[in-house]
């Protein structure tokens, strides 16, 4: 699926199973949380911190998920083209960092 039917996807489910979108403040809000979560998962779990017991079993794939979820939620109600956004972005990173990292003595 491409992010175009993804937002497409999060706009059907909004329409048939919410009220209507949550405003922009309070989904910047929600996405905020979300990320905090999957922040949570990997201090743990990949850093340094020590993993409660009761975070051993958060799956990091739903947590991600859900900061998807929110973000097609923000991009449907700016009215702003994820895909085409995510396009031109990727195409500026490319020119702009094509060799960047390659001298990166840290990478290595």
């Amino acid at each position: 699926m491409n992010i175009q039917n993804s937002q497409k996807a999060v706009d059907e489910w909004i329409k048939a199973h919410g009220v209507r979108y949550f405003n922009e403040l309070t989904n910047m809000a929600q996405l905020t949380e979300e990320v905090g979560e999957v922040a949570r998962i990997i201090a743990r779990r990949y850093g340094e911190q020590s993993e409660k017991e009761s975070d051993k079993d958060k799956d990091l794939g739903e947590e991600l998920a859900d900061v998807l979820f929110v973000v097609l939620c923000l991009a449907n109600q700016t009215g702003i083209d994820l895909q085409q956004s995510f396009d031109k972005k990727l195409d500026l990173k490319t020119k702009r960092d094509h060799d960047r990292h390659h001298g990166n003595e840290k990478l290595k």
